[in-house]
């Protein structure tokens, strides 16, 4: 075998790797677009839920401020009347100290 054919050789090795290293990085690039494509899939669905808790959210906040029914404001007056009273008392004690 003469050298010209040695490096004939070797340079079939080297582009038949070179192939080879192609195929498997344009598998491994597959790959990535296909999970590129699912996380953005994936990014998209969760957006939309995320949209509809918020829209859920705020629509159950506004049905609670609007669901004052009377036993809360009952209660909410009753705690009020509790407060001036005992505010009235420590103003008593106050004054009878003075």
């Amino acid at each position: 075998m003469t050298a010209n054919e040695k490096l004939l050789a070797t340079f079939e090795t080297r582009v038949r790797q070179m192939i080879l290293r192609f195929q498997e990085l344009k598998k491994e690039n597959e790959e990535l677009y296909a999970m590129v494509d699912k996380n953005e899939q994936d990014i998209k669905s969760l957006r939309a839920e995320m949209a509809q808790q918020q829209h859920n959210y705020d629509s159950l906040k506004m049905a609670k401020m609007l669901e004052i029914t009377d036993g809360d404001l009952t209660g909410a007056k009753e705690r009020v009347s509790k407060l001036i009273r005992d505010v009235n008392k420590c103003i008593a004690i106050l004054s009878e100290q003075q």
